[in-house]
C-alpha cells in the first residue's frame, strides 16, 4: 500500500502560510536534495484546493530555474480535493469532490505505485488524519519568528487534535529541521 507524506513548512510560532516570503533564505543544497528526494520518492501529489492553486499558477512558469524538479512538479498527476475547482489546466489534475474524499483516497492508496505527497496543511490533512489515511508528517521547522497571529495562518485549528510518534529528524546548515512524525496508534 502507498503511503501518503504531507510536507509543511513551518516557522517557530507555528505559521505555515505563505511560506515563500519567510524560507527562502534557508532554502540551501542541503533541503533542495532533500526535496527532490522525496518528490522523486513519489508518483502521486494531493492537495487542497488553496495550494493548487499557489501551486498551479507559480510552477508551470518555474520548469526552466528548477530543472527535473519543476518538470516532475508540472507532470506527476495531481489530486486535488475541492468542491468549487471545475477545469483545473495544470497538467494531469484529477478534481476530488470533499463527500468522496475518504473513498477515493483510499482508492488512491491502495494502487500500485510510489508513495503519494501531500503539500501544505489544511482541511485536506485533517480528514487524512481523521481517517488515518496520513502516514507520514514532515515539519520542516524554520528558525524563524513571521510574527502573524491569524489562525489561518497558523497550522493548528480550532477542534483538531492528533497525536504523533516520533520517526526521525534531518537538520540542515541553515537550521532548518525535519522532523518525521507518523501517527500514534489510538
Amino acid at each position: 500500500m502507498r503511503k501518503i507524506i504531507n510536507s509543511t513548512y513551518i516557522s517557530l510560532d507555528g505559521v505555515i502560510e505563505n511560506p515563500q516570503n519567510w524560507t527562502s533564505a534557508y532554502f540551501q543544497d542541503e533541503a533542495a536534495a532533500y526535496a527532490r528526494d522525496l518528490l522523486f520518492s513519489c508518483d502521486a501529489i494531493l492537495m487542497g484546493r488553496a495550494t493548487f492553486d499557489g501551486f498551479s499558477q507559480a510552477w508551470p512558469a518555474m520548469e526552466e530555474a528548477t530543472g527535473d524538479f519543476g518538470v516532475r512538479m508540472n507532470n506527476l498527476p495531481h489530486h486535488v480535493v475541492s468542491d468549487s475547482l471545475n477545469k483545473p489546466g495544470w497538467g494531469d489534475t484529477r478534481v476530488i469532490r470533499r463527500a468522496d474524499a475518504v473513498a477515493e483516497i483510499t482508492k488512491l492508496k491502495e494502487q500500485d505505485g510510489q508513495d503519494i505527497l501531500q503539500y501544505g496543511f489544511g482541511a485536506v490533512t485533517r480528514t487524512l488524519v481523521d481517517n488515518g489515511l496520513l502516514d507520514e508528517l514532515r515539519l520542516w521547522i524554520h528558525p524563524v519568528i513571521v510574527g502573524t497571529g491569524d489562525p489561518a495562518e497558523l497550522l493548528t485549528r480550532a477542534d483538531f487534535s492528533a497525536t504523533f510518534e516520533l520517526a526521525g529528524t534531518r537538520s540542515f546548515k541553515t537550521g532548518v529541521i525535519v522532523a518525521t512524525y507518523t501517527p500514534a496508534a489510538k
